[in-house]
């Protein structure tokens, strides 16, 4: 690739008092990532990653930089040894942050550079970001009444029509061709909210997210298969009416559409079908009846895809992990993993 194409990725620190440094600094001291044809960005606090650094036992030069134009330049050094360039747009104050705890300036800190990174990204100045995890609770406690990531990233990037997707990649446990995605019409809200959440337009929409994603990714005519909300799809109304009300109309409109839609379909077999091969993509109704199957056959493999923005923004699955944090028992493999997938989304842009 030539060096002028090289696309410029920014991974977000995410909670500083979190495992989003060690999964940073494991990245990028992987053999592997030196091979990687992009050049990548750390937007967080050097001081966090230096330590992070010294935590696994490695030892990179990093190169504090005023601006992401700065970040950019510093991305690699003039005799093409490693370095590490890290900007940081935050003020907060994280000298007196202890580790593994919810702190307000984390939340603040972390608020600061998912938003700094998303404008970049935005802007053309990057090609996409990369998210550790961040705290809801430390976001609150900074005064940003946000549920996570995906709400903010909607939010500045002026979108109404988004989603977020799970996505495992084909292997020894999904067998489609192009992996498989499941997205979810809700997403961080209460289960007994969720039936009030559901409509027709909102399932249709998540179809047809999930269906240009995999279409994006070179599934010529994905099939999707769509999750009943209820246990044993409703039995016809006993156990409710989501599914003849709300799900089966918004498959059937996505079906005039010309996607191969199908369901509702229980979830519990809906997903083991899907695993062995028979859909590339499912649409769940809400957080859990996605996370939960996808997270128990592949944790460190599953990624966060945000359906829907102008930018690309993937995350590994794992949240902040504040019981392990900074003690050395992170594994980066879920990191390595949105970072393999965030590159792979740039490169079919266009496709997009």
């Amino acid at each position: 690739m030539d060096a002028s194409n090289v696309p410029y990725v920014a991974l977000t620190m995410g909670d500083p008092a979190g495992v989003g440094p060690e999964v940073i600094a494991g990245v990028l001291a992987a053999p592997e990532t030196a091979s990687l044809q992009a050049r990548l960005i750390v937007v967080g606090d050097s001081q966090r990653l230096e330590r992070a650094f010294k935590l696994i036992g490695e030892t990179l030069p990093i190169v504090r930089c005023e601006s992401i134009e700065e970040a950019k330049q510093s991305s690699v050094s003039e005799d093409g040894s490693r370095v590490v360039a890290c900007w940081n747009p935050s003020t907060s104050d994280l000298s007196q942050v202890q580790d593994g705890t919810i702190d307000a300036q984390c939340g603040a800190a972390a608020y600061d550079w998912l938003v700094a990174a998303t404008e970049a990204a935005k802007s053309g100045i990057i090609d996409g970001i990369v998210t550790a995890p961040l705290s809801k609770a430390a976001l609150h406690l900074a005064g940003h009444h946000y549920p996570g990531h995906t709400e903010i990233l909607a939010e500045r990037c002026g979108v109404t029509d988004f989603a977020m997707m799970l996505y495992l990649p084909q292997g020894e446990i999904v067998r489609s061709e192009f992996g498989l995605g499941v997205a979810h019409v809700t997403l961080h809200t209460s289960i007994a909210s969720v039936p009030g959440l559901l409509s027709q337009s909102a399932v249709s929409e998540k179809i047809e997210l999930i269906h240009r994603f995999l279409k994006r990714i070179g599934a010529e005519t994905p099939r999707i298969g769509v999750c009943a909300l209820n246990p044993h799809g409703g039995e016809g109304g006993l156990f409710g009416n989501e599914e003849n009300e709300i799900i089966a109309p918004a498959v059937e409109e996505s079906r005039k559409k010309g996607i191969d839609a199908n369901g509702p379909f229980p979830a519990d077999t809906l997903l083991q079908r899907a695993v062995a091969g028979r859909f590339d993509g499912v649409v769940a109704m809400y957080h859990d009846q996605g996370h939960i199957a996808l997270k128990l056959i592949g944790f460190q493999k599953a990624v966060n895809v945000t359906l829907g923005l102008p930018i690309v923004r993937t995350s590994p699955s794992h949240g902040t992990a504040y019981d392990i944090a900074w003690t050395n028992q992170v594994d980066s493999g879920g990191m390595k993993e949105a970072l393999r997938v965030a590159l792979q989304l740039i490169q079919t842009r266009d496709s997009a």
